[in-house]
């Protein structure tokens, strides 16, 4: 938790100095066909529903039950932006998602063919950050009041998946790197001058080799929607909440990767809410 708050305040140092800066520079860029914005969220994340199972022979793993996802999370987001002519945006995004638990199991439970005994210790780990690129075509750029945005989104994400027990004797886990293209969404209202509101969405569900174009019979999917309410603080920043809902996951078999068979089924729904910054560059 040190570690996080050091992350949160050093976020929150670096906007309050690129404020006054994003002022400067914007007044000279203001007639550009380039437009840029860098968004940056800090909340917490809540796991209403996660599973897993790791082998054929695997346990159907329930971990708000029984992994201790039962807490609230730390969770940060950024991302840049960029406006070409006002009808095309381009955005980067690194979602963090580090989820680290302990919790005693109620009763034997495998992963990857490894028994871990019931009443014994385990250490949970899920980490799935992820990369994002998106392209967006703007529909009404000529409304002034309403936005509304397609396009399309390649996310890549990094995941490794661990279990260990507490004595340190009993360890297995499941790392992958994989590519989904997605479909993209984003609307927004302006209420009036100074407050709007934002909906924002990616998703797919699909086989993975019909996305990706591998060997492996998993079907997966992904949804990540967002109800944002926003304020306008000068011309070059905007303060907001934001609601999202994070979910998905897939199910198939893949390449064996020891100890395990390559066997997956991993379903997750998560409830984030955060407080952030968008600002002018």
């Amino acid at each position: 938790m040190k570690n996080i708050s050091k992350k949160l305040f050093g976020i929150l140092a670096t906007i309050a100095l690129l404020i006054p800066l994003s002022n400067g520079l914007n007044a000279q860029n203001e007639t550009s066909k380039f437009q840029y914005r860098a968004v940056a969220e800090v909340g917490f994340v809540a796991a209403l529903s996660h599973q897993i199972q790791l082998g054929n022979g695997g346990t159907y793993f329930d971990y708000v039950k029984n992994g201790g996802q039962d807490v609230l999370f730390p969770t940060l987001r950024f991302s840049l932006e960029m406006d070409l002519n006002k009808k095309n945006t381009f955005i980067i995004l690194y979602q963090p998602l580090r989820i680290e638990t302990q919790a005693v199991l109620p009763n034997n439970t495998t992963f990857n063919g490894v028994l871990f005994p019931a009443n014994s210790g385990i250490k949970a780990l899920y980490n799935f950050p992820f990369y994002r690129f998106s392209y967006l075509r703007e529909l009404s750029a000529d409304n002034e009041k309403f936005k509304f945005a397609l396009g399309l989104t390649v996310q890549i994400r990094n995941a490794t998946i661990s279990f260990e027990s507490t004595d340190g004797k009993l360890y297995t886990d499941n790392r992958d790197i994989g590519i989904v293209p997605a479909l993209k969404l984003r609307t927004k209202y302006h209420f009036n001058p100074t407050f709007y509101t934002e909906i924002e969405a990616d998703g797919i569900y699909a086989p993975v080799s019909y996305l990706n174009g591998s060997d492996n019979e998993i079907v997966g999917a992904i949804l990540d929607g967002s109800l944002r309410f926003g304020a306008k603080v000068n011309p070059f920043t905007n303060m907001f909440l934001n609601f999202r809902y994070l979910g998905g996951g897939a199910v198939g078999s893949g390449d064996p990767d020891f100890p395990g068979d390559g066997y997956v089924k991993n379903w997750l729904h998560f409830f984030n809410v955060s407080a952030g910054f968008v600002l002018k560059l």
